[in-house]
């Protein structure tokens, strides 16, 4: 795909993005295997975790895990990396082992990736595009987790709560899933401009992002090295909007 060799320009020494669907990748720039720091896209596969540990029964999702995996307090949605720590204290408690071996076994191994958590369950997963890409496919076609659970957990958790999604600024509402970002009608934000209402994902403040596009069909995967800035609140954008319109074609 032309609009994945974008990235060359970015000035990041480490850059790869990819395309992925359901039934596997459409293309990848950049290399794929080597581990990079994902930064808050961790929170995706912390996210999952804590679905899988719904699904067995390990943790019930009440309103204080709901709470913690949306960012939402009363009034406000409110941006933590201590709440996503605390949700996954909850796991290891429910599963009665340390969150990261949890982790590990229902997230990790089952999907095959390569990479490893290596501190915070908010932002220390590190690991290659294709893990990256991997997790993509699985928001597309869940097999860790039912397809409800996926789209619970991709729908709006305690609406019309505002807030500031950390370098966009403040959004109202500022919609959240289940560790999930939503895009919703936001503006301005780190996806296209074309990208439907329902996508969903996240970004790293280490250059990274992962946005999944369920009208599309579509998922789309960057990691780089290159610390988050004013660069890439254009880049972005323009690399998803790119995607969009070569998937559409």
């Amino acid at each position: 795909m032309q609009s994945l060799e974008a990235i060359d320009s970015w000035g990041a020494e480490i850059a790869a993005a990819g395309v992925v669907r359901a039934d596997g990748i459409v293309d990848a720039h950049g290399p794929r295997d080597v581990p990079v720091r994902w930064a808050s896209v961790t929170k995706l596969l912390t996210g999952l975790a804590a679905l899988v540990a719904v699904e067995e029964g390990v943790v019930e999702l009440d309103e204080r895990l709901r709470r913690l995996l949306s960012h939402a307090g009363e009034r406000r949605r409110q941006y933590s990396n201590e709440g996503i720590e605390e949700a996954a204290e909850l796991v290891a408690a429910g599963a009665e082992m340390p969150f990261a071996e949890y982790f590990r076994e229902a997230v990790v191994v089952p999907l095959g990736l390569r990479g490893s958590l290596a501190g915070s369950p908010a932002s220390e997963y590190v690991g290659p595009l294709d893990d990256l890409l991997a997790l993509g496919r699985e928001c597309l076609a869940p097999t860790l987790v039912t397809q409800e659970t996926l789209e619970e957990a991709t729908a709006v958790q305690f609406p019309g709560l505002d807030g500031v999604l950390p370098g966009f600024g403040r959004q109202e509402p500022n919609d959240w899933g289940l560790a999930f970002e939503l895009r919703d009608h936001k503006s301005p934000h780190w996806t296209g401009s074309t990208n439907s209402p329902r996508t969903f994902g996240h970004f790293g403040q280490s250059g990274t992002f992962l946005w999944v596009d369920p009208e599309l069909g579509a998922a789309c995967g960057v990691l780089t090295n290159k610390d988050f800035g004013d660069w890439a609140k254009t880049a972005w954008p323009a690399l998803s909007d790119s995607v969009v319109r070569e998937q559409r074609a």
